[in-house]
C-alpha cells in the first residue's frame, strides 16, 4: 500500500516515466542493477518504480540513519560493510540465489552532473557471481532539489524524471588477468557499460535548434551563454530572438534546404546567423576563408552554394577582398550582415522577441536524420571534399563526449578554434552552449600573445587546441595565466611530447589528447581525467564501432574503419557536386593507421597516405617527424615523399631550425635502432612551416614548394 501511494505521488509530482521495461523481464533472475547516482531519490524511485522487491546494497553506516527507515519498508536491504572483506563474497552469494540487487557503482552521489568515479566492487561482483548486467539510467533528478549540483544547474522544485532501463549484458573478462589487474579490468569494463548507458539513453535524436529551446528551458532563458572580443554577453534569449530575427532575413534571400555559405569569424553574430539558419531550415555550409582562392572556389562549387553571408568589417580587416572577387566572378552572391540589419523593421524585432517566447511553435521542423551543416575538408593532402553532417551526426557526438567528461554551467569554455572546422564548431561551440556552458569566442588562435591573457581575463575553464596553437600560447604564457583551467583537449594533429612537458610543468595543466575527423563530427576518442595514457588518443567512445584492417607492407599497426551514430551522411564531391554519396555500407575508413592496446588505448601511427615505400619498406612519415622532433623539439618540422629513380621513393625534411643536419639525425636514428630509410635525403630550411587554418601543416603546399626546388 505504502508503495503504491508513492507511486502515485511521485507520478503526479514529477511525471515519472518508465522506458524500457521489457528489459527489466528479459534480464532474468540472477540480475546486478547499475544505476547513475543523481540525488537522495534515487533509491526510492527504484525501489517503487521496479517491479516486486529487488535487493539493495546499503552501505552500514547508511542503512543505520533514521530517514532510511521507510525506504527499508520497500525493499529488500543487504548491508554492505566497506570495511569488511568478507562483505561482498556475502553479497555475491546471496546474488547467486538468483536475487537481483540494486547497486550504484559511483558510492556516492554525483557532484559533477556526470559519472563520478566507478569503484572496483560492482565489477568484481558481476565477474564472480555471474549475474546480468542491467544498466538503468536515471534523470532529471539532477535537477531536484534532492541532488547536490545547487549552483551548478537550475533547481526546479519538480522536475520531469526518466528511468530507462536498457537492454541486458555481460561483460567477459579473459581468466589469465588475474589479481589487482581483474580488479581493475572489472571497474573499467561497469564504467564502459555505465557511459555506454549514458549515450545510448540520451536524447539526439533531436535537430540542433530544438535542443537551443531546451537548454534554454534547463538553464534559464537569461542565463548568458555567449560573449566575443567586445564583451557584450548574449543570453538563451537574446540568442533565439536574434535567430528569428535575423533568420526571416535569410529566409528572403535563400530556398528551404539549401546550402548557404558562412564565411565569419568567431564571434556573436557568427553564432545568431547558425542558429537564425537552422530555424529556417538552411543547411549553413561553413568557409574556411584561410585557404586561399582555389580551394574557395572548390568548395563553393563542390556545394553548389548560390549565396554567402559574410560581414564588410570582417572581410576589410582581414583583407579577404580578392575572395569576394573571385565569389562574385563566380555569380556567387554576397550578402554583408550590416546590410541585412539595416533592413529590419522595429515590428520585425517585436515579431521576433514574441517568436523567442514561444520558440517551440515557430521553428521550422525538421527531421534530426537532415543535413544541419557542411564542412570542408581541409585539404592538408588534396583536393577539399565536403563533408555533410546530420543533427543526429552532431548531437550524438556532444553526448558521447558528455558521457566521459563532467561539463557544466559552472565552466567557461574558451574558444579561438574556427568554426569552420569540426573541432571548433562541435567541441568549442556546440557543445558548451547547447549544454549550458558560457562561451567565449575569439577570432583568431594565432594571436600567441592575446590568447593567454583572454584565457587569464575571462577565468575560463575549458580550452581546445592544437599541438601547434598550444605550443605556441606556452612560449609567450605567463606562468599564472591559466589558473582556472580544468581541461584543455588537443586534437588534430599529433601532441608533442615537449608541448605536454610544458603544460605540466608550468602551468599544472594536463592536455587531454584526442583524435578525429571532420567525417566523424569529429571526435572518436580521447583521453579524460578518468581515463588517461600520455602518449595516445585516449579510448574510443561510446556508440563508435571499429574494425582493423591490414595494409600490405605495415606491420606497426592496420586501417582503421568506424561506424556509429555520429558517423557523416556523406560526401559532397567534385565530380557530382551537391549529391550526397554516402559512406560505403555506413563504414567509414579513416585512412589512419592505428595500434590498440589490450585496455582500448589508441596509438596514431601515420596515415595511409603518409607512407612512403622506400626500396620496397614501408617507413612511416609522421613517425619520421616524430622522431626528428626527439632531436629538436623546440623547431617544426615537415616530412613530405617525392619520387626517387633508385628506390621508389625519397624523404625531404622541410624544418625551422637553423642548426638540423642530417648527419645528426643518421647518428641519432642509428642511436635508437631507426630504419636508415627513414633519414631525409634533403634538408630545406624555412623561417616558418604553410599552415592551414586550423594549425595542421599544409602538406600540399609543402610538397609543391619541394618539387618545384627539385625539378
Amino acid at each position: 500500500m505504502l508503495k503504491n501511494l508513492l507511486r502515485f505521488t511521485l507520478t503526479k509530482l514529477y511525471k515519472v516515466e518508465i522506458k524500457g521495461f521489457e528489459n527489466y523481464q528479459k534480464a532474468g533472475n540472477r540480475v546486478l542493477i547499475v544505476a547513475n547516482h543523481l540525488s537522495f531519490l534515487d533509491a526510492i524511485l527504484l525501489a517503487v518504480f521496479l517491479p516486486n522487491r529487488p535487493m539493495f546494497a546499503v552501505n552500514t553506516f547508511i542503512s543505520k540513519q533514521w530517514w532510511m527507515k521507510p525506504f527499508l519498508a520497500l525493499a529488500e536491504t543487504f548491508a554492505l560493510d566497506p570495511t569488511n572483506p568478507m562483505a561482498i563474497k556475502s553479497l555475491i552469494n546471496e546474488i547467486k540465489k538468483d536475487k537481483r540487487c540494486v547497486i550504484f557503482p559511483e558510492g556516492r552521489i554525483t557532484v559533477t552532473g556526470s559519472l563520478m568515479k566507478i569503484y572496483e566492487g560492482p565489477g568484481m561482483i558481476a565477474d564472480k557471481s555471474d549475474a546480468m548486467i542491467l544498466p538503468v539510467r536515471l534523470d532529471g533528478a539532477q535537477f531536484s532539489p534532492f541532488s547536490r549540483l545547487k549552483g551548478r544547474v537550475k533547481i526546479h522544485a519538480f522536475p520531469k524524471i526518466t528511468i530507462t532501463i536498457l537492454a541486458p549484458q555481460k561483460f567477459f573478462v579473459a581468466k589469465e588477468i588475474t589479481g589487482r589487474a581483474r580488479r581493475a579490468a572489472n571497474a573499467d569494463k561497469i564504467y564502459d557499460i555505465m557511459t555506454e548507458m549514458l549515450f545510448e539513453s540520451s536524447d539526439y535524436k533531436k535537430t540542433l535548434f530544438s535542443s537551443l529551446i531546451d537548454a534554454a528551458k534547463i538553464h534559464g532563458k537569461n542565463h548568458e551563454i555567449i560573449v566575443d572580443v567586445e564583451r557584450k554577453p548574449i543570453s538563451y534569449k537574446q540568442l533565439i530572438t536574434r535567430s528569428f530575427v535575423l533568420g526571416k532575413q535569410i529566409e528572403k534571400e535563400t530556398s528551404e534546404g539549401e546550402y548557404v555559405g558562412l564565411m565569419l569569424p568567431n564571434m556573436n553574430a557568427s553564432i545568431a546567423t547558425f542558429f537564425a539558419m537552422q530555424s529556417i531550415n538552411r543547411v549553413p555550409a561553413m568557409i574556411n576563408f584561410s585557404t586561399g582562392g582555389a580551394n574557395f572556389i572548390a568548395t563553393c562549387q563542390v556545394a553548389k552554394i548560390k549565396t554567402i553571408f559574410t560581414a564588410k568589417k570582417f572581410i576589410e580587416g582581414a583583407k579577404l577582398q580578392k575572395l569576394v572577387e573571385a565569389a562574385e566572378n563566380e555569380k556567387i552572391r554576397i550578402i554583408y550582415l550590416e546590410d541585412v540589419t539595416k533592413k529590419i523593421t522595429i515590428a520585425e524585432k517585436i515579431c521576433g522577441l514574441l517568436k523567442a517566447c514561444f520558440a517551440e511553435k515557430f521553428y521550422h521542423k525538421a527531421s534530426p536524420a537532415n543535413p544541419a551543416v557542411i564542412l570542408f575538408t581541409s585539404g592538408s593532402e588534396g583536393t577539399p571534399k565536403g563533408v555533410v553532417l546530420s543533427h543526429k551526426n552532431i548531437q550524438a557526438n556532444r553526448f558521447q563526449l558528455a558521457s566521459r567528461v563532467d561539463f557544466s554551467s559552472k565552466d567557461t569554455v574558451f574558444n579561438a578554434l574556427p568554426i569552420f572546422h569540426s573541432f571548433g564548431l562541435t567541441g568549442g561551440t556546440l557543445l558548451p552552449i547547447l549544454s549550458g556552458i558560457k562561451t567565449f569566442f575569439y577570432p583568431s588562435p594565432l594571436h600567441y600573445r592575446i590568447v593567454p591573457e583572454l584565457v587569464y581575463d575571462t577565468n575560463a575553464t575549458i580550452m581546445f587546441g592544437t599541438n601547434t596553437f598550444l605550443s605556441n600560447y606556452a612560449r609567450f604564457a605567463n606562468a599564472y595565466d591559466f589558473y582556472s583551467i580544468r581541461y584543455v583537449f588537443a586534437g588534430a594533429e599529433k601532441l608533442d611530447e615537449e608541448t605536454r612537458k610544458i603544460w605540466s610543468e608550468k602551468f599544472g595543466v594536463r592536455i587531454f589528447e584526442g583524435y578525429g575527423t571532420t567525417e566523424t563530427a569529429p571526435a572518436l576518442s580521447t583521453n579524460t581525467p578518468m581515463h588517461n595514457k600520455p602518449g595516445t588518443v585516449g579510448r574510443l567512445m561510446p556508440g563508435i564501432k571499429f574494425k582493423l584492417e591490414e595494409i600490405p607492407g605495415i606491420l606497426d599497426g592496420k586501417k582503421l574503419l568506424v561506424s556509429g551514430p555520429n558517423v557523416m551522411k556523406g560526401y559532397l564531391l567534385a565530380s557530382n557536386p551537391g549529391i550526397v554519396t554516402p559512406p560505403e555500407n555506413c563504414w567509414y575508413d579513416t585512412g589512419d593507421i592505428v595500434a590498440i592496446d589490450d585496455k582500448g588505448y589508441i596509438s596514431i601511427k601515420g596515415r595511409a597516405k603518409r607512407f612512403a615505400k622506400i626500396a620496397g619498406e614501408m617507413v612511416s612519415l609522421t613517425a619520421t617527424e616524430g622522431n626528428i622532433a626527439k632531436i629538436d623539439p623546440k623547431s617544426a618540422h615537415a616530412i613530405v615523399a617525392i619520387s626517387d629513380a633508385k628506390k621508389g621513393e625519397q624523404l625531404i625534411l622541410m624544418t625551422t631550425s637553423q642548426s638540423l643536419k642530417r648527419a645528426d639525425i643518421s647518428a641519432y636514428f642509428k642511436e635508437n635502432q631507426i630504419t636508415e630509410l627513414s633519414v631525409p635525403k634533403e634538408i630545406i630550411v624555412v623561417e616558418k612551416l604553410p599552415l592551414l587554418g586550423t594549425g595542421k601543416i599544409d602538406y600540399v603546399t609543402v610538397k609543391n614548394f619541394i618539387t618545384n626546388q627539385t625539378t
